[in-house]
């Protein structure tokens, strides 16, 4: 058992507990849920790790080591236990039964803090859905003493418990925001559809939480979007417009960053802005290359990405913060990726070439001499291109100009 001795009086005093089975690594996740719990606003005050074959059934952990925190807790007002995984909501009510503190897991958890992040209708939508179909199989009630069954006037019949009434209430609830989400994909599948019929190109930023997403997004575009050193700083996708060396034009999208074991819940409430990497022409794959779960955290994004079938479009691993990196490390294996740092620059004018290197060649950035006598081209090529420079020479209007290959195909004769 790990004490922290550092201790915040405004926040909610918290004990981490995991079972260590062998199916991941508990190490790596109990960093993690240490940082989703400062996200949400817990200090945490001690840590827990179990090594069991599997987790107990009825109270997840050890009974011994529960009342050894039974004892921690209360020599050190603890407020919260939170457990690294999933539990039944047996074993919630028999951990709170033998330690006397309130008890969430890692699930709870991290719905908590997409509650307090989520900004947009849709986010906060995405997120009461995820959070009422994680409740329903964990409602628990007292049965027929909360029946409405009984004696006298108005009592006669079948009645209904307190907890049939909540799962009715929260079954209609899930199905009215269902059909809500269902609007929403249909005026984002519209607007997507608008996007490819006017040859508009996108990219996609995805990966893990805390990557350097937002950051990147900013300098890329100074899209203003939230920066901070918190898991799911931000939730709901921002797009901006970004301009390519080459003079194209595209949609910079970002998406809701991951973590591991990310719960099926929210992947499936939240599939609809995930989905932004579906329509993309190009996903960029960010990672904080500092951190020694870089490998780890690049699968876990791979894996989410082919579970949405989008395994085969074009991906640029991104590796974030490599001015972060002090032990010369080499990521030379990751296929097609790129060493930036988005805080100070480094690198990206390379990934700025890698997005136009990767995109479908539908435009071109030339110098081009039309004559005087075809001035219509010159209206052309202001009307359906962008003009990055035009001047008057001695043989026609010279122009440094991006335009679409169809374009260009008719008065390729010009091109220098």
């Amino acid at each position: 058992m790990t004490d922290f001795n550092d201790k915040n009086a405004l926040s909610e005093r918290a004990f981490l507990l995991s079972v260590d089975s062998g199916d991941f690594d508990a190490e790596a996740s109990m960093e993690e849920l240490c940082r989703l719990a400062d996200t949400a606003g817990a200090q945490v005050e001690a840590t827990a790790i179990q090594k069991r074959p599997s987790p107990e059934a009825a109270t997840f952990a050890g009974r011994g080591l529960l009342d050894e925190i039974k004892s921690f807790c209360r020599d050190n007002d603890i407020d919260l236990i939170i457990a690294d995984g999933e539990l039944s909501p047996v074993q919630v009510r028999n951990i709170e039964d033998i330690t006397g503190v309130r008890v969430v897991d890692r699930t709870t958890l991290i719905l908590d803090i997409f509650a307090k992040r989520a900004r947009s209708s849709e986010g906060k939508l995405q997120v009461e859905l995820a959070q009422l179909k994680y409740s329903l199989p964990r409602l628990t009630g007292k049965g027929t003493s909360l029946s409405r069954l009984g004696g006298g006037i108005g009592t006669r019949g079948p009645g209904e418990t307190k907890l049939e009434t909540d799962r009715r209430h929260i079954r209609n609830r899930i199905k009215n925001l269902n059909a809500e989400l269902d609007k929403v994909e249909k005026r984002r599948q519209a607007m997507h559809s608008r996007r490819k019929k006017n040859g508009a190109l996108s990219v996609a930023i995805v990966g893990y939480t805390n990557a350097g997403k937002s950051t990147l997004m900013n300098t890329l575009t100074n899209a203003g979007v939230l920066q901070e050193d918190k898991l799911f700083a931000t939730l709901d996708p921002t797009a901006r417009r970004l301009t390519l060396p080459d003079g194209r034009q595209i949609m910079l999208i970002d998406t809701v960053g991951l973590v591991q074991r990310l719960p099926h819940q929210l992947v499936d409430a939240f599939r609809s802005t995930l989905e932004e990497a579906v329509w993309a022409d190009v996903i960029l794959n960010v990672c904080d290359a500092s951190d020694s779960e870089c490998v780890n955290h690049i699968n876990v994004t791979m894996d989410l990405l082919r579970e949405l079938d989008c395994g085969a479009k074009p991906i640029i691993n991104v590796l974030n913060k490599c001015d972060a990196v002090t032990d010369g490390a080499d990521f030379d294996f990751f296929e097609n990726s790129v060493k930036i740092s988005a805080l100070t620059g480094e690198g990206i004018d390379n990934l700025l070439e890698e997005i136009s290197g990767a995109l479908p060649k539908s435009r071109r950035r030339v110098k081009i001499l039309i004559p005087f006598d075809k001035g219509s081209l010159v209206n052309l090529l202001r009307e359906n291109g962008e003009v990055f420079s035009e001047e008057y020479t001695d043989s026609g209007t010279l122009m440094d100009v991006s335009a679409e290959i169809s374009v260009l195909g008719g008065i390729k004769d010009y091109i220098i």
